[in-house]
């Protein structure tokens, strides 16, 4: 597929507005000098909106475009739940977690987890996390994102791993979060537009011109089979979506973790004016995580039709829509592409370069220094770990069959254990430091060896059984260990919304509910 001159000049408005933009809301004000605070957490400026845009914008890159939409050709909108049960997991972040990590004042996740645990507790997760947003995060956004641009443009993959580097780069790295978070409101709106015309596009060919709706109306006469949320036991899809277990088993493992425990998603409610702010932000981004499924997964089931199931490899799906879109059209929707690339690229390299300032090098390398180094000094880090991850993102994910799954799979080792030591901090008092570290590491053993030991356990399963282990271990810990715990006791008064909050949380519940029993 080649971009006309007219698709190449609004994928090149879209990349100059993104920039000046990120250079206006970054620039220094009155003499006021740049502190940690505003570079790392854009001085808790951050408007609902603000939050909301930023979560989605951060959450949404190729792996969602590209595999889920190749999931939707292949299974059909069962994949949906990744995103249909991660709106109902964002009502609980917001009302539980986040009244927690802001009563804490923290800017990052490791600096929670010493004021709750101690020092290693911090330090041994914060070198896991860098580890995980080099060797994973940044390396699969910049390897699947280069790999879509070839598949679609004919670009070599790493004039495409650079060239999204060097963007992500370009815009992040004066302003900090200030301008990533700013600049997501922009990309958000371009991913949803977008993905948006894709899918009209899309609907419309299926019915031959007679609409969207007529084309989805279509697509549940022709192939109803790739209509249920819930997959039954003999569906040769089973192992990767098992069954009820997306609504009551591991998939709440896979959903907390990632939104309630992952950096560079809770950095941007971190940031808020206030928790007040923070909350609706949060329940924004639960309702643009509904739409997700139309922009990211009913675009397969179409491709599904349209071609009679013949496309080679069903990842090949969004890319051969693009291809089919005219002129103008397709540029839109590749900046909508390029948008969620680059987005949450710049959000990891932000998180990673927070965490290794703040809970790294100032606590062993700079206690007392200046506010100006800080911000310096998570300059340099932005760029070593970019460095680093464009360095090694071809030959780690290159010879990968599947490198989607490579990142489920790594992830889906660590996230029970953590997620464990997290929710045990936060609401039993009595959890202590010894047990956090033996929990985090039996984790990943757990799970290494049910793989091993239980091959045909479902993925998210597994992480449901890991969870409960770590939870059983937690406690006989703690219980064993003489040397008494930091927690405090929460009190149910902390955990207030109001009401606003409260009623769009019950109508985004309802919502689901029918969502689920429609297509059961």
């Amino acid at each position: 597929m080649n971009l006309s001159l007219l698709d190449l000049i609004v994928v090149g408005c879209y990349a100059v507005s993104i920039i000046a933009l990120a250079l206006y809301v970054s620039r220094d004000k009155g003499g006021h000098t740049r502190t940690s605070k505003d570079y790392f957490l854009a001085g808790n400026s951050l408007t609902w909106w603000a939050i909301g845009s930023s979560l989605i914008a951060s959450n949404i890159s190729a792996e969602q475009f590209v595999g889920m939409s190749g999931a939707g050709y292949d299974l059909g909108i069962g994949i949906a739940s990744y995103e249909l049960m991660a709106a109902a997991t964002l009502i609980l972040i917001a009302k539980f977690f986040l009244p927690i990590f802001i009563k804490h004042k923290i800017y990052t996740m490791p600096q929670f987890l010493e004021q709750r645990y101690d020092g290693r507790v911090r330090t041994v997760l914060a070198i896991f996390w860098m580890i995980v947003y080099v060797s994973v995060n940044l390396t699969s956004v910049l390897y699947l994102g280069a790999l879509t641009i070839e598949q679609i443009v004919g670009w070599d993959l790493m004039y495409g791993i650079f060239g999204l580097a060097l963007f992500a780069l370009v815009y992040s790295l004066y302003g900090g979060l200030m301008a990533v978070a700013w600049t997501d409101v922009v990309q958000v709106i371009v991913l949803l537009f977008g993905g948006i015309f894709t899918t009209w596009m899309a609907l419309d060919a299926v019915s031959d011109g007679a609409g969207p709706l007529s084309g989805a109306q279509i697509l549940i006469e022709k192939v109803p089979e790739k209509f249920h949320l819930i997959l039954s036991k003999d569906n040769p899809h089973y192992m990767d979506l098992p069954g009820i277990s997306v609504l009551v088993g591991g998939m709440w493992v896979v959903n907390l973790y990632y939104w309630g425990c992952n950096q560079y998603i809770t950095q941007r409610a971190l940031a808020a004016k206030s928790l007040n702010e923070a909350q609706k932000g949060i329940i924004f981004a639960s309702y643009l995580k509904i739409l997700m499924p139309i922009i990211v997964v009913i675009p397969g089931v179409a491709a599904y039709v349209l071609t009679q199931g013949d496309l080679a490899k069903a990842d090949g799906a969004y890319p051969w829509l693009l291809g089919q879109l005219p002129t103008g059209i397709k540029g839109l929707a590749f900046a909508g592409l390029m948008a969620a690339i680059v987005s949450s690229l710049s959000s990891m390299l932000n998180s990673f370069s927070t965490i290794f300032t703040i809970d790294i090098y100032k606590p062993y390398f700079a206690k007392n220094t200046s506010e100006k180094e800080l911000v310096n000094v998570g300059r340099i880090s932005m760029v070593t770990g970019l460095v680093i991850a464009v360095a090694i993102a071809r030959p780690l994910l290159g010879n990968l069959p599947q490198a989607f799954e490579f990142i489920q799979n790594m992830t889906g080792y660590v996230s029970p254990g953590i997620l464990t030591v997290f929710l045990f901090g936060f609401f039993w008092s009595k959890s202590s430091a010894n047990a956090a570290l033996i929990v985090s590491i039996t984790g990943v053993i757990l799970s290494y060896a049910i793989t091993a030991l239980l091959p045909n356990v479902p993925f998210i399963d597994r992480m449901g059984i890991v969870f409960l282990c770590c939870a059983v271990i937690m406690i006989v810990a703690s219980k064993l260990d003489s040397k008494s715990p930091r927690g405090e006791k929460m009190l149910w008064s902390d955990f207030h919304t109001d009401h606003t909050f409260n009623i769009l949380s019950i109508v985004l519940c309802v919502l689901l509910v029918i969502i689920y029993s429609l297509f059961w």
